[in-house]
Order: C-alpha cells, then structure tokens, then sequence
C-alpha cells in the first residue's frame, strides 16, 4: 500500500489554521467529509473516540489521528500541515504541526493496519518532515507525500 492509494491533491491542506486539537479534528472532519461523502459529524465522532482510547500524537510533532465509519468504500487520507502547532496530548508532551488522517471501512481489518504502519514510517523519516514543514503549497506536500513514499518502499 502505497500513500498515493490513501490521498489525493484534494486531500492536502499546507496551511490549516487550528488552535486546537479539538478544532483540527472537526476542520479534517469537514475536509474528510467532502471527499469521502460521509457525515462530518460521524467522522469528527469516529476520531473523538480513538482520541478517548489514547492520543494519536505519535511525537515529534507528529499526529495520525484514524478511525474506521462502516459506510466507507476505502481506506481515505488526508494530510495537514498546520500553520501553527498545537497541543495534541502527543506522547512526548511536544506540539503537533503535522497531521495526516486516515479513515478506513469497519472491514478493513489488516489493510489499516498496513496504512497505518506505512503513513508511520513514512513520518518517521526526519528528512521527509523537515521538507513537509518547509512547503507551504498542497501540490508540493502531495509530491513530497508520494513521492518519498514510493522511494522509502524501494
């Protein structure tokens, strides 16, 4: 599973203005919603509820807040750079200013796990972070996305 399977230009946001955690998550939900045809609301309920379970802060200013609505045809990813960080409640207690979403079908089962595992390690990479906080149009942050995606799975 490649990151270009998950998003689309459509779904890359390079200055998403937030001051909260809360509100990041129902500006990607509206986001989430226009792209996938489901409920904003449904969405926003769906990462409040993983959010409940633990924080999706990963650390290092990474978060990959996710959840899975049974209406869902296919795993969807959106990616936001925000313009500011803000306190995610990540596990390393640092601000998040880069956050990829990812929604999945209740049946997904191992295919999200493999989308989570591979939005992981790509945001693992320091290199591809620094070049994502450093891009301020969608166009480049999808490149970049797909892009080092692709080489990291070589």
């Amino acid at each position: 599973m490649e990151i270009s399977d998950l998003i689309t230009v459509e779904g890359v946001e390079a200055n998403l203005r937030v001051t909260s955690k809360k509100q990041a998550l129902q500006e990607l939900s509206k986001r989430a919603a226009e792209i996938t045809g489901q409920h904003e609301r449904a969405i926003f309920d769906v990462l409040m509820e993983r959010e409940r379970l633990g924080t999706t802060g990963v650390g290092n200013g990474i978060a990959i807040p996710h959840g899975k609505l049974a209406s869902l045809d296919r795993l969807h990813g959106l990616f936001a750079r925000l313009e500011t960080p803000i306190d995610f409640h990540a596990i390393d207690e640092q601000p998040v200013d880069l956050v990829f979403l990812l929604l999945a079908p209740e049946t997904a089962g191992a295919d999200h796990l493999k989308a989570l595992a591979r939005v992981s390690r790509l945001l693992r990479d320091a290199g591809v972070c620094e070049k994502l906080r450093g891009t301020d149009e969608n166009e480049a942050l999808f490149v970049l996305l797909t892009e080092s995606s692709a080489s990291q799975a070589a």
